[in-house]
């Protein structure tokens, strides 16, 4: 009698096990073979009651499209989440679950974290699942062929490109000139952190301790205009998957990397990575790898016990090594150790090893405003790439734009030298603790102190009073994106 029992109960957990189907929304179009030949029957074999399916649209259209399915109730039941402000609008507008107290978060350490928290850090709202990293790569057969070595220094790397364009058969670089957004991810972005010093810079400048047409960031627009005499023809109006086929086909010695395309290159052409050059040899070295991918829990979903199941796997030693392995280009964010198989991959993971790094500068706080950072930084990069815009006068522009709503940028006066320096008379700004239910801290008026502490990712100062923020983060989730 118990084993009929225990037999019935055991068709009946199966039954609700077996209606367990999750649905993940994301913008990752190029993942989608991926994620139903290897990741999910990964996790379907370990949970055999949940299933599980992809369901991707465009990168331009997330956003908007998810944004769209979420007010209207028909959003799946796990959200690919965005870094920083796309996401933190979506927990604020209700639409992501507080995952701060899930078990497995601990294996994250807090900059990983931090791109799915609120701005005080108090809460986490998606599980940090990759990072992308920026560089070069360079095409070993033509080096070979040359006589080339990897340079290490910005002189060495324009000596290589001059060889390059003197032997007339290979574009030195190729980059696309008609898309903006390479122009600053993959330029001013690429090489930036070895001039403004990574981290530090990065977050001296949300303090209001370092100003965007400052020296080191202007000299960032001086190397991104010289990158314009190796082009080659036609550049202007070359697009993304254009300069991507003249390096896939040996036509060109470098191209400037986003690792999300050592998968797509691998087998295609014989190509090494090279990080951002530095001033001279024995220089500390700084490169952007940037918190790219995270996943959260849509609050609206049937499934909450399979989706949290789904999420704790996420955390685990077999999701990081199984990712990473599946897509490289994409480097867990976990603390796991694991081997990583790609050549490429495995070097560029090991940049970490060797050199400090950064996320995009633009990204954290200082697009919130109009104009945007972000938006602004592409516009000018691209114009300087393509020698239609003066560096000096493109910091310029940034730094006007800032000022114009970000308020520990204003009354904060230009330097004249390099590095991150001379902080004690610069605006400081006082961010009060933010509250439990995760509202916006309130910013003071800036005024005059003494040198303060190095500003911190968890305590960087918001740009605004509530509404105004809120009516950012709102602006958020109805534009397309880049």
């Amino acid at each position: 009698m118990s084993k009929k029992w225990i037999g019935a109960l055991s068709l009946l957990l199966c039954g609700q096990l077996m209606a367990s189907e999750l649905v993940i929304e994301s913008w990752r179009t190029d993942d989608k073979v991926l994620w139903e030949q290897k990741i999910i029957p990964a996790f379907e074999a370990s949970h055999p009651g949940i299933k599980v399916s992809f369901h991707p649209v465009q990168n331009v259209n997330y956003m908007p499209s998810l944004w769209e399915s979420l007010k209207g109730g028909k959003a799946g039941d796990l959200i690919t989440c965005r870094p920083f402000d796309d996401s933190l609008a979506l927990f604020k507008a209700g639409h992501l679950a507080e995952l701060t107290e899930m078990a497995g978060m601990e294996n994250f350490p807090s900059f990983a974290q931090s791109p799915w928290q609120t701005d005080s850090g108090a809460q986490t709202f998606c599980v940090p699942m990759a990072s992308v990293i920026h560089g070069f790569f360079y095409n070993k057969k033509i080096f070979s062929e040359l006589g080339l070595t990897v340079p290490q220094t910005r002189d060495e790397f324009f000596a290589v490109l001059d060889k390059v364009k003197a032997d007339g058969r290979y574009v030195p670089l190729a980059m696309s000139g008609s898309e903006s957004w390479v122009a600053s991810e993959l330029g001013f972005q690429n090489i930036g952190p070895n001039y403004w010093k990574g981290e530090d810079g990065r977050l001296a400048l949300i303090g209001g301790q370092e100003r965007i047409d400052n020296p080191q960031y202007v000299k960032v627009f001086d190397e991104l205009a010289r990158w314009h005499d190796y082009l080659g023809d036609g550049a202007e109006s070359r697009d993304y998957a254009t300069s991507n086929a003249l390096f896939t086909s040996g036509k060109a010695a470098f191209y400037v990397a986003g690792s999300w395309e050592i998968a797509p290159f691998t087998g295609k052409v014989d190509f090494g990575v090279m990080r951002p050059p530095v001033a001279k040899q024995g220089d500390g070295c700084f490169f952007t790898d940037h918190t790219d991918i995270g996943m959260g829990m849509n609050p609206a979903s049937k499934n909450k016990e399979g989706a949290m199941a789904f999420l704790q796997w996420l955390t685990t030693p077999q999701f990081a090594e199984l990712y990473t392995n599946s897509l490289p280009g994409f480097f867990s964010l976990s603390n796991h150790f694991f081997d990583v198989t790609n050549p490429a991959a495995k070097e560029m993971m090991e940049w970490r090893d060797q050199c400090d790094s950064t996320i995009r500068v633009a990204t954290q706080i200082l697009s919130r405003g109009t104009p945007k950072l972000g938006d602004e930084l592409a516009e000018v990069s691209q114009a300087v790439l393509l020698g239609k815009m003066e560096p000096k006068a493109a910091a310029e522009r940034l730094e006007n734009g800032l000022k114009g709503w970000y308020v520990p940028q204003q009354g904060n006066k230009a330097k004249g030298q390099d590095c991150q320096c001379d902080a004690g008379q610069v605006p400081a700004v006082a961010v009060s603790a933010a509250p439990a239910t995760g509202e916006t801290p309130a910013v003071a008026a800036p005024s005059v102190t003494t040198p303060a502490e190095p500003v911190s990712a968890a305590t960087a100062p918001l740009p605004a009073p509530s509404a105004d923020v809120e009516q950012a983060l709102s602006n958020e989730l109805e534009a397309p994106q880049q």
